[in-house]
């Protein structure tokens, strides 16, 4: 049973609504969705399964409040204010916060508080000087028509109401990551959370009314993959952002653009680990570790194939082997916990099948098997002799699975990295600046790290290549993505 002081938590006591219009409502049918601790495999809680007539009332209160300028026409430093006073609200609030990411994601706590919810302050704190610094640009028209002078100028202004879908293995952070550059270009936001992990975007939406946000600027709405359906074909919808699967995101891609929506999209990974012979072993080794096992392997930049020079390979391999094995599984409410449960148990079974095809294709070196009977735990993997056809070689497999191989020279690894529909990271680990700076202005990736792995910067533009996505977030990118062009010429 959960202890008595996580059942005396408020969200763990009664259904938790969502947030339309400045109110907090239930569904309009009352149908509601079990919230999982996957830790320990009980309901903690229900949040509701919007309907179509949720969502329309969600884009509808988004629709009114940027047509009447509630939010678009405050003066950008007063967006500013409003968007800092979030952070330091999110700030007074981590512990809780990050208690509510453990008991919905099942991440370490002290991980959460660290990481995720740092994370998520850090990068909101960022954009939120943004709204000041959106410039336009005076331009003098070339056009010779006699007797005549022109003046033109272009500016940036909001695209208007935002459809946001984030996904599960970072739930908070990824929340705030689309709201906030949205926010700070002057749009309204529905954002639908993933229905595994919705309680820290509903305390979201406490602190954003916290906040004095105006109504309707930020609309939160609980649901499952119809519900996310329903807002994506709304026609009240001018942008939508979304970050989860690739096949998820090229059905939202498809239906996106066969209505002229504004799309981006921030998909999947199969990122390559390269390790070349002279790399510092005894600081490679586990950084290469962490970029796998890290957060159970969830993590779309994941370091899940791992190519190293044969000189070295044996090492690397056993030296992850047994940091794998060291590795302390558990519930993340425990400060010992190093690394806590699978989201799901479809999820867990997903991750066990990719493992036994990868048994039958090559060698299992260590893990490979469902940890406990309670809980969706999956032991820290390592796979080798995989051809490269293989599933666990080919497919994003999301979770802490890695698959090994030896390389010989240059051309070949660069050839093995980039033959993958994915291309949104990439690290490189070598003590030759020269063989490293080659390797990474080869690799067909978005993102490439040199003796680091997953690294990330709100001042950093992020985004992938190929079937990894559409879009930077991130910098004065992630903003722009939430404005339009507009171009105004004047004859004098």
């Amino acid at each position: 049973m959960l202890s008595d002081t996580i059942g005396a938590h408020p969200y763990l006591r009664s259904d938790r609504p969502m947030f339309i219009a400045g109110r907090w409502v239930h569904a309009s049918d009352g149908a509601t969705i079990d919230v999982i601790n996957p830790a320990t495999e009980e309901v903690i809680c229900t949040i509701p399964r919007a309907t179509k007539e949720d969502v329309g009332a969600a884009v509808t209160a988004a629709r009114r409040a940027f047509d009447e300028g509630s939010w678009r026409c405050f003066k950008p430093m007063e967006r500013e204010r409003i968007l800092y006073r979030l952070a330091d609200l999110l700030e007074k609030h981590a512990d809780e916060l990050a208690f509510l990411e453990c008991l919905d994601n099942g991440k370490p706590r002290q991980i959460a508080r660290e990481r995720d919810i740092k994370a998520a302050i850090t990068r909101l704190r960022y954009i939120a000087g943004w709204p000041s610094k959106l410039e336009g640009r005076v331009l003098r028209p070339s056009y010779n028509v006699p007797d005549a002078t022109f003046h033109a100028f272009n500016v940036r202004e909001p695209i208007g109401v935002v459809a946001q879908i984030v996904p599960w293995n970072f739930p908070l952070q990824m929340a705030v990551g689309k709201l906030a550059p949205a926010l700070a270009a002057g749009c309204t936001c529905v954002l639908k959370p993933a229905e595994l992990t919705s309680l820290t975007a509903l305390r979201l939406g406490e602190l954003v009314s916290e906040a004095e946000f105006p109504a309707g600027t930020v609309n939160i709405i609980t649901g499952d993959a119809s519900t996310g359906a329903f807002l994506v074909e709304h026609p009240g919808i001018d942008k939508i952002a979304f970050t989860g699967s690739t096949s998820v995101g090229l059905e939202i891609g498809t239906k996106a653009i066969s209505r002229l929506k504004r799309v981006s999209l921030e998909l999947g990974g199969k990122s390559p680990v390269i390790i070349g012979p002279d790399a510092d072993l005894a600081s490679t080794i586990p950084a290469v570790a962490n970029a796998i096992f890290y957060n159970g392997g969830q993590v779309c930049i994941a370091g899940s194939r791992l190519y190293a020079h044969a000189s070295v390979f044996d090492r690397i391999v056993s030296g992850i082997a047994d940091i794998a094995r060291s590795l302390r599984l558990g519930n993340g409410m425990d400060p010992a916990t190093q690394q806590g449960p699978l989201i799901s148990r479809n999820h867990m079974n997903r991750v066990l099948d990719h493992i036994d095809s990868g048994r039958s294709d090559g060698t299992v070196v260590v893990g490979g098997r469902r940890h406990g009977n309670a809980g969706y735990f999956v032991e820290p993997t390592v796979i080798v002799d995989l051809p490269e056809g293989s599933r666990c070689v080919r497919e994003e497999i999301f979770g802490p699975v890695l698959v090994a191989t030896p390389y010989e020279n240059e051309d070949d690894v660069i050839r093995a990295a980039n033959d993958t529909e994915y291309g949104l990271a990439a690290s490189v680990w070598s003590r030759d600046l020269p063989f490293a700076m080659r390797v990474a202005s080869r690799i067909k990736a978005g993102n490439v790290w040199i003796n680091s792995h997953g690294l990330q910067d709100a001042a950093i533009p992020f985004g992938g290549f190929k079937k990894s996505g559409i879009g930077r977030e991130n910098s004065s990118d992630g903003v722009l993505l939430y404005t339009e062009a507009k171009s105004t010429i004047m004859r004098i």
